[in-house]
Parts: C-alpha cells; sequence; structure tokens
C-alpha cells in the first residue's frame, strides 16, 4: 500500500477541509503529505484556504485514529482509492464534490465502458419489479456495470437481478465497511462480492448510517454512472435526490411512468412532466438515447482505424477514451501528457471526423 496513505486519510478526518477544499490542496501541492508539511504561508495563498483551515492541518492530533483505519481497511483486504489514483472513478472525478478518498471492498473496475445507476422506492410494487428484472436483462448484452445503494426495495432488486445475469453490480454505502446496513442484506453483499461486485463508500469504519449521509451518499451513485434510471419513487425520497443529482452532473436521467393514480409512480411522473427524467418505456429505448446501440470496444477501435485517417496525438486521445469512457480536457491534458494546444487540436479534429462527442463541462467520450 502506498505510503501517502496514512496523510490521505487524516486529510479527511480534519473537519474543517471539506471535499472541495482538499481538493485543491491535493491538487497544488500534488499530494495528501505534501499538504501536512506545507507551511501556514505557503497554505494560505490558496484561495478558500485561509488561517483557520492551515492551522487545522497544522494542529491535527488524530493521528492514531487515522493508524487504526489504515489497520482495519489492511486487514480487511478494502482498497483506499484516493482522488489523485488512476484507479479512482473517473465519472466521479469530474464533479466538484467527488470524495478525496474511497473505500472498496472487492475488485470492481469502477471505469467500466457502460455505468447505470438503478434506483427506486424501499416498498416497490409488482410492476417496480417487473420493470427492474426486465431493464436489467435486457442491458445485460452490453456488460454495464450496476450501481445502486443496498437499501430495501430496487436497490436490492437491481443488485440480485445483475448478479443473476453476470454482470458486476457494485452497492454505495452511507456507512463505514466494519458493518452493513441494513444488516438483513449481509447475505446480499457476500453473494455481490463473490461475483465480481463491490462495496463502496466515503465514510470510514465505525461511521453509522445516519440520516444525513444517505444524500451524501446519493451523490456518489449519482457521480459514478453515465445515467441514472428512476424505477418507481413516491412524490419524495432518496431516488428523486439522486435524480436531482445527477441532474446537476449533467447525467441523463431515465425514468418508467406510471399509472397518475399510482403513489409509487408520482416521484417518476413528476421527473418526466417537469423534463428532469426523458421517458423509458424499455431498455431499448434507453440504449438509443445513450447511443449504445450496436456498441463495441473491438468495433470502434475498427472504425478508427480502417475509416478514419488519424494522427497520433489523436490515437492517443482516443485509446485514453475507450480506456476510461469519459474525460474532461484538463483529464486528458493530464493522462495524454501532450500540452494544452496539443489536446485542444486533437479533440477539435476527432470531433469534425465524428469520432467524440462533446459533454456539458468540457467533458468527451467515443461518439
Amino acid at each position: 500500500m502506498e505510503p501517502d496513505i496514512l496523510y490521505q486519510i487524516a486529510l479527511t478526518h480534519i473537519p474543517q477541509i471539506g471535499t472541495v477544499c482538499g481538493r485543491l490542496l491535493v491538487e497544488h501541492f500534488g499530494d495528501a503529505h505534501s499538504v501536512f508539511k506545507a507551511n501556514t504561508a505557503q497554505l494560505c495563498k490558496l484561495e478558500g484556504v485561509g488561517e483557520v483551515r492551515a492551522h487545522a492541518i497544522h494542529r491535527f492530533k488524530s493521528w492514531i485514529h487515522a493508524e487504526e483505519e489504515l489497520r482495519f481497511i489492511e486487514a480487511n483486504n478494502i482498497t483506499p482509492l484516493f482522488i489523485r489514483s488512476r484507479t479512482y472513478p473517473q465519472r466521479l472525478l469530474n464533479c466538484a464534490d467527488a470524495p478525496l478518498l474511497l473505500y472498496q471492498k472487492g475488485e470492481t473496475s469502477l471505469n467500466a465502458s457502460h455505468v447505470i445507476a438503478v434506483v427506486g422506492s424501499r416498498h416497490h410494487t409488482d410492476y417496480g419489479r417487473q420493470l427492474t428484472e426486465k431493464l436489467i436483462a435486457d442491458l445485460a448484452p452490453l456488460q454495464v456495470l450496476v450501481i445502486s445503494g443496498l437499501a430495501y426495495g430496487i436497490d436490492a432488486l437491481a443488485h440480485k437481478s445483475a448478479i443473476a445475469h453476470g454482470l458486476p453490480t457494485v452497492g454505495v454505502l452511507a456507512h463505514g465497511l466494519d458493518a452493513l446496513y441494513p444488516p438483513r442484506h449481509s447475505s446480499l453483499a457476500a453473494t455481490m462480492l463473490e461475483n465480481r461486485g463491490s462495496l463502496l463508500t466515503e465514510f470510514g469504519s465505525g461511521t453509522l448510517p445516519d440520516r444525513h449521509n444517505f444524500p451524501i451518499r446519493n451523490r456518489i451513485v449519482a457521480g459514478l454512472s453515465d445515467a441514472v434510471v428512476v424505477v418507481e419513487t413516491g412524490p419524495s425520497g432518496g431516488s428523486l435526490i439522486t435524480a436531482e443529482l445527477a441532474n446537476g452532473y449533467n447525467r441523463d436521467v431515465f425514468a418508467f411512468p406510471g399509472r397518475s393514480t399510482d403513489f409509487r409512480s408520482q416521484g417518476c411522473n413528476e421527473l418526466i412532466r417537469n423534463n428532469k427524467a426523458a421517458l423509458i418505456t424499455q431498455a431499448s429505448d434507453l440504449v438509443a438515447y445513450m447511443n449504445w446501440n450496436n456498441d463495441s470496444p473491438l468495433q470502434t477501435v475498427r472504425q478508427a482505424e480502417l475509416f478514419v485517417e488519424l494522427t497520433d496525438d489523436e490515437k492517443k486521445l482516443m485509446q485514453l477514451l475507450r480506456d476510461k469512457g469519459q474525460l474532461s480536457m484538463d483529464e486528458l491534458n493530464w493522462y495524454s501528457q501532450l500540452s494544452n494546444s496539443q489536446v485542444a487540436a486533437g479533440l477539435l479534429s476527432l470531433e469534425l471526423k465524428n469520432q467524440i462527442k462533446a459533454l456539458p463541462g468540457s467533458v468527451f467520450r467515443i461518439a
């Protein structure tokens, strides 16, 4: 395990350092250890840090707790994913409030080609069950990664359906990895881990599933995904929060409609009515909207090689987008080691050749 991990954990234990400030510090100083080594003047030069936060870093005393967390993750085969790590989920990296540190139990690649979040009511109807099971069954040929929150209802159905169809699935938790909530889903969680799935959280061990942690968790569900599907929900609840967050992250949001008299479809109908979700009735609607038809990495490579002449810089950018799904211009600069002008010219050329698609926020993906 990398030596910087103790400082990465410690940085997340400073109450005055939130995700945005922490990311600013790490991006400026290069790693977490360097943040702790920086003097007050160096820290205060950064806009938004100030003396209060600088003193909080220098006066940090909870090293014992950070060391306990490190021992816990080492003893339980948990992988820490720091925001500067190459294994950090790239889609989440595009979110301004992405967690500094994630804890992953399991070996699922969080940078799969296609990632969907499936969310909905904890008290689903038979209609919701049928929709969830058929949606995931029909998406199985695309080998999508299924994200949800391991809660009762639609969440659990999504995870179970993914396992039934040989798909990896990730449960994002609102607590630490030393326990599982709800406890009744311990067996489901174990089955997920046995079938290429993972448990993921930004909360350290000992963190309880307090009410305010769930909206925090929901932003990770939204940020990890290409699209969020709301299967069935009433007029309030966590699914609507996830949909709202996904819209804020420029993710595609879909909802299944229901009868106007059905309480558990009111939330979905409201999302559709307010243009906060696209209406779908089956998986093929989502596939067409996302342009996943006949999608295959091998086919994409062949089309690029056989029908379009690419420069070396363009090939490098294309390969990065194939490997990582979608990236911002800054991330393409970072990973490609090309100059700003080379990346800008390459992206413009690839857009004109219809090889890539520009998304809001200067983010790009394979067309």
